[in-house]
């Protein structure tokens, strides 16, 4: 029975997409968006995204439960095997020897079981929500599915779910509900195009031991909803080339869309699938205009053209982006680890600035254990923004890029590149590093570690190509008056002297 539907999901990998999307008739909403590049090109980008900056996202489900961090549903079932033409040994991976040791072997006891352990008995999403606000955010990103496949929302597609399994709660519901109280804009994530190809781990069996030849619980037509079935041999990239899968992601995204109307949606991958994908973002854009709704944000790894938002996993742009962009991290592993370690405040504070110096937003994974709520390291952390953005967020919100995002050695000197590409988000500055924003005839300016001596602004003298006349200069959260002077090469504002506690001082320099 295996090899047959092997063989039919290897025939059938063969239809055209774009015969399949035909002959699948995908439903969506017509309108004013079509299922094309030049079409999609339309897209506005709405306000009030431009305008919040700052988001933060719970990337959390059941994987958190055995406290190993990412990617658990796939590497328990990662034995090892040896390579008989390069004749070495694959060690298993560390999750699965961990699996072994306190759960036992994955034909008994695989992932499937590891989703009733995940209660999220301590999780008070208004709590949570209260806090990210007073941190800064603007707007709340839940975990929709990971490539576990497994779904936060009440689905009436896919039985695995968080209402009927884990927690018995509608998670995405909660969220949006706790979101739209504190007057948060809310999306969702999507990581369902990748689960076909990367939950086929579940699907092997050990080379080695005791348990050699075994199958993995994967292999049980009982669990084939959850695991998915075998893939053709040659199906073994990020994103599917099945075309029932790609349907099946379809009307299942569509649900998630059509179910709770995200302001903003996120796809871990370049746009899924392309008709299809083009199909599903033409619904989305489409049935927000109908709703006379404020806008609403697709997000995907893949360079946008106007099309949508780009998104930058654990990168930043090297320069400013003619359309807005959106870096995705975390302040540590995506999920929880134990005795992980985190970004501090300062890091995240400096991350978002020069992220918005350069026309973007960051949206920033707060780690959560399994049962929910937070550790004091990370309480910690976010107590540290929330103490910056007080006194500074005037400086970040509705603000856009100047004619130049920064100043400095991170400008002039060696980049170093990020995870996926471009900068890398979190990075080391010097005192002389400047990053600008503006907003109306004020530029603040951000001195990014204390000023060790005099801020001397090299972009703004009288006869750069920048300049304009300087009218005054404040110190945010400071009544202190500032000494500052402007001549042809510079403005140099002199060292205030009292400087805040936190790393990063802002400047509103007002221009005439």
């Amino acid at each position: 029975m295996k090899k047959l539907r092997t063989f039919l999901f290897s025939a059938l990998a063969g239809i055209s997409i774009a015969t399949f999307a035909q002959t699948g008739n995908l439903p969506m909403t017509e309108g004013k968006y079509k299922p094309s590049d030049e079409s999609l090109k339309q897209y506005k980008y709405p306000a009030w995204f431009r305008n919040a900056k700052f988001g933060i996202w719970s990337h959390w489900g059941p994987q958190a439960v055995p406290r190993q961090g990412d990617w658990y549903a796939r590497k328990m079932y990662e034995r090892g095997y040896y390579d008989c033409e390069k004749e070495t040994y694959k060690k298993p991976n560390s999750d699965y020897v961990y699996h072994v040791a306190n759960y036992g072997h994955p034909s008994e006891f695989g992932y499937k079981d590891i989703i009733p352990l995940w209660k999220a008995e301590r999780w008070n999403p208004d709590e949570l929500m209260k806090l990210y606000k007073r941190a800064g955010a603007r707007y709340f990103v839940s975990m929709g599915t990971h490539h576990d496949n497994f779904f936060l929302w009440d689905s009436k597609l896919h039985h695995w779910n968080s209402v009927k399994m884990g927690p018995n709660k509608d998670v995405v519901g909660l969220w949006q509900k706790a979101a739209k109280k504190e007057g948060l804009y809310f999306g969702v994530s999507e990581h369902l195009g990748a689960s076909y190809t990367w939950f086929q781990t579940s699907h092997r069996s050990d080379q080695l031991g005791d348990k050699a030849g075994v199958p993995y619980d994967g292999n049980n037509p009982e669990y084939e909803s959850l695991y998915h079935a075998a893939a053709a041999l040659d199906d073994n990239e990020w994103l599917t080339k099945n075309p029932v899968w790609q349907h099946q992601w379809y009307e299942r995204i569509k649900e998630l869309i059509d179910s709770y109307s995200p302001d903003l949606l996120y796809s871990d991958s370049k746009m899924p699938f392309e008709d299809i994908g083009r199909t599903l973002i033409a619904h989305y854009y489409n049935k927000d205009l109908k709703s006379k709704g404020e806008g609403v944000v697709y997000t995907c790894k893949q360079s946008s053209e106007g099309r949508w938002v780009h998104d930058c996993e654990r990168w930043v742009e090297e320069g400013i982006s003619p359309f807005p962009w959106q870096t995705d991290t975390s302040i540590g592993d995506w999920y929880y680890r134990t005795g992980q370690k985190y970004m501090t405040g300062s890091e995240v504070v400096q991350m978002l600035i020069d992220i918005v110096s350069k026309n973007g937003n960051l949206l920033l994974n707060i780690v959560q254990t399994p049962e929910g709520d937070l550790e004091q390291d990370v309480l910690n952390i976010l107590e540290d923004i929330a103490g910056w953005m007080e006194e500074n967020s005037v400086a970040i919100y509705d603000t856009r890029p100047w004619k130049v995002y920064g100043e400095g050695p991170s400008v002039t000197g060696e980049k170093v590149k990020g995870y996926f590409g471009g900068l890398k988000d979190v990075r080391k500055y010097q005192p002389s590093d400047l990053r600008f924003t503006v907003k109306g005839k004020t530029l603040y300016t951000f001195c990014m570690e204390h000023p060790e001596g005099d801020v001397h602004i090299k972009s703004l003298g009288l006869k750069t190509a920048t300049g304009a006349k300087v009218a005054s200069v404040k110190m945010l959260g400071s009544d202190e008056k500032i000494s500052w002077r402007q001549d042809d090469d510079e403005v140099v504002i002199r060292r205030p002297s009292r400087l805040p506690d936190y790393n990063t001082v802002v400047f509103a320099v007002k221009l005439k």
